[in-house]
């Protein structure tokens, strides 16, 4: 079972529709992918039309005295599964603080073979949870958009990584572009100079992307030809094959 982590220090650059659209192109693409939602703003949960409740509470899930495959949802994408954020996923963070590395990975032990691959949605933060992610996961799937302040957020990433001794591969992707503003396209380029390991697809700043929230599905359920279904099918190929 492979894991990936939708990551940002910073909000607001398409993390969770990243996340959302990602694990429904891997689904379509065969594989039986659990999403799991530890973001407390639940906007995953949200997209993908359920509750944000799991039975036993945080704590119980983190102690593994709840029951997984009672808090699993199905969702209406075939192969895609949520764990959905709990109400109190501000306590995953407390209950993190004294757990050993790799916790999150023990937490998901009694699934790991129903799942070909997990995809985490993570709180925008530096913290005890960040750093059970980053020894958790194969890889961490950074946002970015093309701004000053977003590329640096990347280097303090990077910076953090260094400084808590962790090896968590950082794979940046460019969001919410417009090339028509050169401030985007000089902060491309930056990022192509600077991270070799950066993902070349290019997700646009599109209206279909956009609508998720309205319409409550990945835009490849209702949009697959636009400019963001496309840049997001492209993105996922592109990952896949480098996990390969």
């Amino acid at each position: 079972m492979q894991m990936l982590a939708l990551y940002s220090i910073k909000g607001g650059v398409g993390k969770t529709a990243s996340a959302v659209n990602l694990a429904a192109e891997a689904a379509r693409d065969g594989k039986r992918v659990l999403l799991w939602d530890i973001d407390p703003q639940a906007a995953t949960t949200f997209y993908l039309r359920s509750k944000p409740k799991v039975r036993g509470g945080v704590d119980k899930l983190v102690k593994g005295k709840a029951d997984l495959d009672r808090a699993i949802r199905e969702t209406d994408i075939e192969g895609l599964d949520l764990l959905p954020a709990a109400l109190g996923s501000r306590d995953l963070e407390a209950s993190m603080e004294t757990r050993k590395p790799s916790r999150l990975r023990k937490i998901l032990k009694p699934v790991m073979t129903s799942y070909d691959l997990v995809i985490l949605d993570c709180p925008p933060s530096l913290s005890a949870l960040a750093d059970q992610i980053f020894s958790s996961v194969d890889a961490l799937l950074v946002p970015v958009v093309p701004t000053t302040l977003s590329l640096r957020t990347l280097e303090q990433l990077d910076t953090h990584l260094d400084a808590v001794e962790q090896a968590c591969p950082i794979w940046p992707f460019v969001t919410l572009a417009d090339r028509r503003k050169t401030l985007h396209r000089e902060v491309m380029e930056s990022l192509s100079e600077r991270w070799p390991r950066r993902l070349s697809t290019t997700v646009p700043n599109a209206s279909a992307v956009e609508r998720m929230g309205v319409e409550r599905a990945p835009v490849g359920h209702f949009a697959r030809s636009s400019p963001g279904g496309r840049a997001y099918a492209a993105l996922w190929r592109e990952i896949a094959q480098r996990m390969q």
